[in-house]
């Protein structure tokens, strides 16, 4: 299986993958221009995430001397580690699809910085704690610039003219718990992936990153059945309606899985040089480019008063500080 051996190319990876996880959403804001609802939309997506994990197990997890080739792990693997890496794709599905339906509610620039950022707190916490890797004083640093960067864009969001005090809250509301949930998903999947896959043999019962990946797939793309079926129901939406859509919408749904997952998987790989907390933080400055896109692409405070541009400068402040930090706490 592939590794990653150098510090300089796990951290460019941890670039690409937040790059990857700030930028899908705009497959589902193009949808949504479409008037193609989010729960339709979200099925492809986790037909996406689905096929990627397949393909990095055939094609990364199947190639090259370092680990155990896919195969060979799949068959040696416990029922503890498929459990945990399953789970985690169930557990990511829950808090990805509250996010989408948050930013159907209240855009990329809330849902964003506050769902994702959320979730960069607590999955780095938990990571660190997990394995710790990196100075401690720095990240946490990060961390609580974060948090503060987190802040400002509810209160930049909240001076919007156009923003119903239901649908902010309503947003808000679906942000942080997505937030919550998505902030555990992360420290499971590793959970199932062998200490030292990449300078150490894959031990016992333990999976290789790209089956921990084949089996995330299918536990977003099982748990999906009853989570999605729910919002359909909720929502009004039918089978039916999916399958009346056009290949256009359903490649935009299929697309934004495969960045995601491309992006996850390029993730886990890095940690075994950078660490798992390092890792995911610099991974999920999603917010910053998420942000970025909100506010320049996508207009979201078209409109603002003035009064929301300090919090909106703060928010970016915030997020750029916090990020650095983190990153130089690798060195």
């Amino acid at each position: 299986m592939f590794v990653v051996e150098s510090l300089g190319l796990a951290i460019f990876l941890c670039i690409i993958t937040m790059m990857g996880w700030g930028s899908w959403a705009n497959t589902q804001k193009l949808a949504g221009k479409e008037d193609w609802p989010f729960e339709l939309y979200y099925w492809d997506y986790a037909i996406g995430v689905f096929l990627t994990g397949i393909v990095f197990a055939l094609t990364l997890g199947s190639f090259g001397e370092a680990g155990m080739g896919a195969m060979a792990n799949l068959g040696q693997a416990s029922g503890g580690s498929i459990a945990d890496a399953v789970l985690s794709g169930a557990l990511f599905n829950l808090s990805n699809i509250l996010l989408v339906v948050a930013i159907d509610a209240a855009g990329m620039s809330l849902a964003f910085p506050v769902g994702v950022g959320l979730a960069l707190v607590i999955g780095t916490v938990r990571s660190y704690l997990q394995a710790p890797k990196g100075d401690p004083t720095l990240i946490f640093a990060g961390v609580a610039l974060i948090v503060v960067a987190m802040i400002m864009s509810a209160l930049a969001y909240s001076k919007l003219p156009s923003v119903a005090g239901r649908r902010l809250g309503r947003g808000l509301l679906f942000a942080v718990v997505a937030g919550c949930l998505m902030g555990s998903f992360y420290p499971m999947l590793l959970q199932s992936v062998s200490p030292g896959f990449g300078t150490d043999a894959i031990q016992a019962g333990y999976l290789t990153p790209y089956t921990a990946l084949l089996y995330f797939g299918v536990g977003l793309l099982l748990s999906n059945f009853v989570v999605n079926t729910v919002f359909m129901k909720a929502g009004g939406k039918t089978y039916g309606g999916y399958f009346r859509g056009s290949p256009k919408l359903h490649s935009l749904g299929v697309l934004g899985g495969l960045i995601w997952m491309v992006a996850l998987g390029l993730n886990v790989i890095a940690s075994g040089v950078a660490g798992p907390a390092i890792s995911y933080a610099l991974g999920q400055g999603a917010t910053l480019v998420a942000a970025i896109w909100g506010v320049f692409i996508w207009r979201e405070f078209k409109g603002a008063p003035k009064s929301a541009t300090p919090f909106i400068v703060l928010m970016f402040l915030g997020y750029t500080c916090g990020l650095t930090l983190i990153g130089v706490a690798t060195l």
